[in-house]
């Protein structure tokens, strides 16, 4: 596992949840995406943390059994801890809708805003919160105009360094740091791999945190915010995933204020986009502010993972803060919406 060090504890509002708990819990993890394989390191947990709360759990994939799977059991509600575009775009949450089967986090329709990164900076941005300066690139563009006429007018427009990346997409995959023109046109392609849409950013120096946030019935909550520390100096696929080669500070060892600054930054970020029950916000601390990076409807919940780590920094395990979203979850039942007055 990787190093986690304490840092200056954060105040995080604790409320217990007293909800009934379902019979049955179908935790999704899988999938055909890039990130299949961090998905079912997650689910594993997710599934062992809640049998350590006494529930039971049935471990699923997502495949042509699911629909008649769940059909099977009535009652039961969904946990989705499926990562990229299978299981944060919105789709699979529709169909759960569509099929009034209770499901932990954010409907469709607020996942597909937030995972599409040119688009939630947007939203974000337009709410006040710092955003890096953005440009959104499809491949066709890219393509037709051609390479050297572009990386001339984003060395201008962005400035070196700056980082590239996948617009829909999650774990860093086809995520590069930019050094120089002649790293550009690399990245671009690197960042195409993974989608027809790449972002251009500017690098933004500072202390690398995320923050999470989790309504346990009571509201929204932020949790301690977990500062990255990656020996290679940028947290890619393997900085994340690769036990050994990250240190995690958590609480994350920042100024209370700052640490209080970047808690509103997610909280906020978690109310523009839409977001239930849980949700994970990158940032970056440049001279004492939180600058957006990015969000995730399906933070990671593996070893080496952050929300896990804020969870017990705030004092709940990650079995107890699991079964109260399962507990909410049921509450809610199929409903993607508050029923009208």
């Amino acid at each position: 596992m990787s190093a986690v060090q304490q840092g200056p504890d954060v105040s995080v509002p604790v409320e217990p949840v007293d909800l009934p708990l379902p019979e049955l819990v179908v935790v999704l993890a899988g999938g055909l995406s890039h990130e299949r394989d961090v998905s079912l390191r997650s689910g594993r947990r997710v599934a062992q943390a809640l049998r350590s709360r006494g529930l039971d759990v049935l471990e699923s994939d997502v495949d042509s059994s699911l629909v008649p799977r769940l059909a099977e059991v009535p009652g039961a509600v969904v946990f989705p801890v499926l990562h990229g575009e299978a299981g944060e775009d919105g789709a699979l949450r529709e169909v759960l809708a569509l099929l009034g089967v209770p499901f932990v986090g954010s409907v469709g329709s607020a996942c597909r805003v937030a995972f599409d990164k040119s688009i939630a900076t947007t939203v974000v941005a337009d709410a006040g919160v710092t955003v890096p300066t953005q440009v959104a690139l499809p491949h066709e563009i890219f393509r037709e105009l051609g390479a050297q006429a572009l990386v001339a007018a984003l060395g201008d427009q962005i400035g070196f360094p700056m980082m590239v990346k996948p617009s829909r997409g999650g774990s860093a995959l086809g995520c590069s740091k930019v050094s120089t023109p002649e790293e550009l046109p690399a990245a671009m392609v690197g960042a195409y791999a993974y989608g027809p849409v790449a972002v251009v950013e500017s690098f933004v120096e500072g202390t690398e945190v995320t923050v999470a946030v989790v309504d346990r019935g009571h509201g929204p909550a932020a949790l301690p915010a977990v500062e990255i520390r990656p020996d290679s100096g940028v947290y890619d696929y393997t900085a994340r995933y690769t036990a050994g080669t990250t240190r995690f500070l958590c609480p994350a060892e920042i100024p209370a204020d700052v640490a209080a600054r970047c808690a509103e930054v997610a909280l906020r970020v978690h109310d523009e986009l839409g977001l239930r029950d849980l949700s994970r916000t990158d940032l970056v601390v440049r001279d004492g502010e939180p600058v957006f990076l990015e969000v995730n409807v399906a933070p990671g919940m593996t070893e080496t993972s952050a929300v896990p780590l804020a969870s017990e920094a705030a004092g709940w395990s990650l079995g107890k803060m699991c079964a109260d979203l399962v507990a909410v979850a049921a509450a809610r039942g199929g409903r993607t919406a508050p029923v009208p007055a």
